[in-house]
């Protein structure tokens, strides 16, 4: 294949890139979207394999390369459930974050890659490896310990080090000044010194920055490191002169930025006090309110088939999914609910925070994926203020995005965050196995309103006995 048709294949790539990511931003259009991006990388892919680039003696190792990693693709798609897609997402962040650092050390060693490059151009190189290495580490390492919060085998309580600040400015003081190191040296060895250094150094820092977030701020976490994978991504493109990886690198970098600012702004965060750290304790357990406030008022149990009578006599429902529901896998469940009370004339709508879940439209993919009609799923700017006429609200395994607390309490550690103001309902019933904490581990007024009713048990089996009841 010749370059000009190469390039053009990129040029085609490209558009179908931007076409996916213009499919994605709508349910309805998503499978489109993901159509093109497929077709897209495939046009890639084979662009660069049968490109002027790769010899024939390379063509078989590719080969065998992406045969092993569908093989563990197709794998994960078999056995990986719903509820462990954002772990998922974090490893595959943590292998671009590698593919960058090991790209770049071979582009540094590679004495073809820079033979020709001399004065200006051979330091813009340089920079484009250690920048790309830097970026790398630091999206390997945080993601590996994102994982490790999101599946439970970290804990989600902020790591607060003393000086930890001062500590992340000396790491990038030292960075720096082996950067200065890296660009002077005479020989690779000596090079590999300062680059050694400072990927070490990065290592540190992603998983230093990501321990110190709280298990609240998990899902901002998810988006900031698919944009930190998409700069790697970029900067991989750079080291090898690469115009398709630069653009495509650029636009999920971007993309995930500007997904990163929308979730800060859904939880009344700034983007630099997420990395700060100190949001959430990791749930499971109950914590009081803030000062002297305690929740006032009695928790009120409900049966299913008392949930049931409720609904049968509502005219106007809102239901809003949270991760209980996608740890029962009771979204299927749901759907026959929402089905049935349709054809009995109820109207029922489905009420979505940016940050339910432990994923950027987490509860959007499991409500699609049970075939809960588009039409009927809002954003919670689209529905809050139908609360107040709406009958029977059903909070389904959710906590900190119906927590009163954030507009009741200034010192809350979520005052601020906009939430689905469920309490406004004539009567609010949330489903929950105990009285535990939600993930950023503050109580819940919520409970103790006269209004609230509490459906104690297993989403998926209380569920359906509510649609057996509703049945009968």
């Amino acid at each position: 294949m010749s370059e000009s048709l190469v390039t053009v294949s990129y040029i085609g790539a490209t558009i179908l890139f931007i076409l996916s990511l213009g499919g994605l931003s709508h349910p309805e259009t998503s499978l489109r979207g993901n159509l093109y991006g497929m077709i897209g990388m495939t046009l890639a892919v084979l662009a660069t394999i049968f490109g002027p680039r790769v010899t024939m003696a390379g063509i078989p190792w590719i080969i065998g390369a992406m045969v092993v990693g569908g093989g563990i693709g197709l794998y994960a798609a078999r056995v990986v459930k719903m509820t462990q897609m954002p772990e998922l997402v974090a490893l595959m962040h943590s292998l671009v974050g590698l593919a960058a650092c090991l790209v770049g050390y071979a582009n540094y060693v590679d004495p073809a890659a820079s033979a020709q490059l001399v004065g200006a151009e051979k330091s813009i190189h340089e920079i484009e490896i250690y920048i790309g290495i830097l970026i790398g580490a630091i999206t390997f390492s945080g993601s590996i310990i994102a994982f490790g919060k999101l599946s439970g085998k970290i804990g989600g309580k902020p790591l607060l080090l003393p000086a930890r600040h001062w500590m992340n400015l000396l790491g990038l003081l030292i960075v720096i000044y082996f950067g200065w190191h890296f660009l002077h040296a005479e020989t690779v060895s000596a090079g590999m010194i300062g680059l050694t250094v400072m990927t070490v150094i990065a290592l540190l820092f992603g998983i230093h920055m990501v321990m110190a977030i709280g298990g609240a701020d998990m899902p901002v976490v998810v988006s900031m490191l698919n944009s930190y994978s998409g700069w790697a991504a970029a900067a991989t493109g750079f080291m090898l002169s690469n115009d398709l990886l630069i653009v495509t690198g650029a636009l999920v970098g971007s993309s995930g930025a500007i997904l990163s600012y929308i979730m800060c702004k859904a939880m009344a965060r700034n983007f630099f006090s997420v990395i700060a750290g100190g949001f959430g304790t990791g749930g499971g357990t109950v914590v009081a309110a803030s000062g002297d406030a305690q929740p006032a008022g009695e928790v009120v149990a409900i049966s299913a088939p008392e949930t049931a009578e409720l609904l049968r006599e509502a005219r106007n429902v809102i239901i809003v999914p949270g991760y209980g529901m996608a740890v029962a896998q009771a979204q299927h469940t749901v759907c026959e609910i929402t089905k049935y009370l349709r054809e009995k004339g109820v109207n029922v709508r489905f009420g979505i925070h940016p940050v339910a879940g432990r994923m950027p439209g987490h509860m959007n993919v499991l409500l699609a994926e049970a075939k809960v009609p588009y039409d009927i799923v809002f954003e919670m700017d689209e529905l809050n203020a139908d609360f107040p006429d709406t009958d029977v609200a059903m909070v389904i395994g959710a906590n900190d995005i119906v927590n009163p607390s954030a507009q009741d309490d200034p010192n809350s550690p979520i005052a601020g965050m906009p939430v689905l103001e469920v309490w406004k309902a004539k009567t609010s019933i949330v489903m929950k196995r105990s009285m535990a904490s939600g993930y950023a581990g503050v109580d819940n007024p919520l409970f103790y309103k006269e209004n609230n009713r509490m459906l104690f048990g297993d989403a998926k089996k209380m569920l359906d006995e509510v649609f057996v009841a509703l049945k009968s």
